[in-house]
């Protein structure tokens, strides 16, 4: 006898049970990419549970964002060469380089302010082309070459400055940098712009494309057709550009330069691109990620400063913000692969 399979019947007005696999993998998605966010958020409330009820946090937030900090610019350096499978420790030196070569060309050797820019730019890309040519032409360890450069251009830049702070620039010169905009300065918008820039060479254009190629697997993009070595040099050029930028701008905000700072700048800014590796594009180096995790960190710095910690914790913050982003980096690029 034959059988019949029997259907589900539905109640009338009833509608169909609807899965939350849909919602799950929404939620898992912006926790990926924007965790860092929340977690920003998280401490944004917690510093105003801690702060005493006088912290105004529209002041704080302006005080945070306008920050006169070469972080975003040095972090975007950083980010160039790695792009390309290189690794650069003379950023912060080529920075200082740059900052402190203008105002002591003008202030204390009666340059013209035009010429002192250029030949600080100079300087900067200088190192920049020593870098490319010794790393790529000549194959020397990217990390001996750049501290080696990175040494040299400090040593520089204290002669140019007679080891001491070099002021004195014309005040109408702050306004590069500090010319208000919607009640930030000017330097911050800069840096939006070139992040903005950054992130869309690297992902909808061939070049950022040839450079992501290049930096996975320099041996099959040269097979490809793409010029390895072209990209690899400018990353360095670029690199160095950057950085001799921010000198100058910042040179120019605060009237002058202190040579010193220089090599303070060197951890956020690595600490920034490391920990931007958990944002936006997980285990990718990516200029908007470090943007996010540039500011992260200042809030944070600047909640601990108004909690009455400062000097020692500096170090101990930058340096297991560093650590930490290396190492989820490292579990999240794994996990790709896998």
């Amino acid at each position: 006898m034959a059988t019949t399979r029997s259907q589900p019947t539905i109640a009338a007005g009833a509608t169909p049970q609807k899965t939350g696999v849909p919602l799950t993998r929404a939620a898992t998605y912006l926790l990926q990419r924007y965790s860092l966010v929340l977690l920003w958020i998280i401490m944004v409330v917690l510093f105003l549970v801690l702060l005493p009820n006088s912290v105004d946090l529209g002041n704080a937030s302006r005080a945070v964002l306008g920050q006169q900090t070469p972080v975003v610019f040095l972090g975007l350096a950083v980010i160039t060469t790695i792009a390309v499978g290189e690794f650069d420790l003379s950023f912060a030196f080529i920075y200082g380089l740059a900052g402190t070569a203008f105002p002591a060309l003008v202030v204390l050797h009666g340059w013209p302010v035009w010429p002192a820019i250029l030949v600080a730019l100079a300087a900067a890309v200088l190192v920049g082309l020593i870098n490319a040519v010794l790393v790529v032409v000549v194959g020397i360890s990217s990390i001996v070459v750049t501290l080696g450069t990175g040494s040299v251009a400090l040593g520089i830049a204290l002669l140019m400055s007679n080891q001491s702070n070099v002021s004195g620039l014309d005040p109408g010169l702050a306004q590069v940098a500090l010319g208000s905009f919607l009640g930030l300065p000017a330097v911050f918008w800069y840096g939006v712009v070139l992040v903005v820039i950054t992130a869309y060479v690297m992902t909808a254009t061939p070049l950022g494309r040839s450079m992501l190629f290049v930096g996975s697997n320099p041996n099959v993009a040269r097979l490809a057709g793409i010029p390895v070595r072209r990209i690899r040099f400018g990353g360095y050029l670029v690199a160095a550009l950057l950085s001799g930028v921010i000198g100058i701008i910042l040179a120019c905000g605060v009237g002058g330069f202190s040579t010193s700072t220089a090599q303070v700048q060197m951890m956020p800014a690595l600490a920034a691109v490391f920990l931007g590796t958990i944002a936006v594009v997980p285990g990718r180096f990516n200029a908007i990620g470090m943007f996010i995790a540039a500011y992260f960190l200042l809030t944070g710095m600047f909640g601990l400063q108004l909690l009455g910690l400062s000097g020692w914790v500096t170090n101990v913050f930058y340096g297991a913000a560093l650590i930490i982003a290396i190492t989820v980096s490292l579990l999240l690029r794994r996990r790709a692969r896998a």
